[in-house]
C-alpha cells in the first residue's frame, strides 16, 4: 500500500493473519458449517405444516423447495452476522483466563521471548472466540427463527390459507432473522 509521500507501507504474513481473524469473512468450513446447520433450521417448519397445517408435500413441493433455499439463505447470513459481532465480545471476555491459561502451559525453565507469548495468547483467544461466537450464534438464531416462525404461522397469520402462512411465516421470519442479524449490538 502506498500511502500520499510514495511511502510502502509492507504487510506482513503476521499482519494478514491478524486482518483475517478480525474481517467478516469466514472459512470454507465455516461456511459450510452455517449452511448445514440453516438448511436444517429451515426444514424444520415443514414438518410444521404438513402434518398440523396439512399441506401436501407433492402438491406444494415446489413452493416449499424454493423458500427452503431462501429461508437457508437468510438464517446462514444471519448466522455470518451475528458471528462478526459475538466474535469480539467473546475474546474481550475471555482474555483474561485465555492468558492465564497460555501462560501456564508454557514450562517455567523455557525462556520465552514476551512477543512469541503474547503472540500465543493472541492466537488461543481468537481460536477460543471463533468456537464461542459460532457455536452461540447458530443456537441463538436457530431458537429465534423457530419462535418467529411458530409466532407467524400460529398466531399472526393463522387466518391466511396454509400456502400463504407457509410463504409468509417462513419468508417473515427469515427475513426478520437477517434484518436483527446487521445489529451491531
Amino acid at each position: 500500500m502506498s500511502s500520499g509521500k510514495g511511502k510502502q507501507t509492507i504487510i506482513t504474513k503476521d499482519d494478514e493473519l491478524l486482518l483475517q481473524n478480525f474481517s467478516r469473512n469466514v472459512t470454507f468450513k465455516s461456511s459450510i458449517n452455517f449452511y448445514m446447520n440453516a438448511l436444517i433450521v429451515s426444514v424444520t417448519p415443514l414438518w410444521l405444516f404438513w402434518k398440523i397445517h396439512q399441506m401436501d408435500p407433492l402438491e406444494f413441493g415446489i413452493i416449499w423447495i424454493i423458500m427452503t433455499l431462501l429461508s437457508t439463505w437468510l438464517v446462514s447470513f444471519a448466522y455470518r452476522n451475528s458471528k462478526y459481532v459475538l466474535k469480539h465480545k467473546f475474546a474481550q471476555k475471555r482474555e483474561d483466563a485465555v492468558a492465564r491459561e497460555v501462560l501456564k502451559s508454557i514450562p517455567d525453565d523455557k525462556k520465552m521471548p514476551k512477543k512469541e507469548k503474547d503472540e500465543r495468547i493472541l492466537w488461543k483467544k481468537n481460536e477460543v472466540a471463533e468456537f464461542e461466537s459460532t457455536t452461540f450464534a447458530i443456537f441463538y438464531n436457530n431458537v429465534l427463527y423457530i419462535f418467529l416462525t411458530i409466532l407467524f404461522s400460529f398466531y399472526v397469520l393463522r387466518s391466511l390459507n396454509p400456502n400463504f402462512n407457509y410463504m409468509l411465516s417462513v419468508g417473515c421470519s427469515a427475513g426478520l432473522l437477517a434484518l436483527f442479524s446487521t445489529g451491531t449490538h
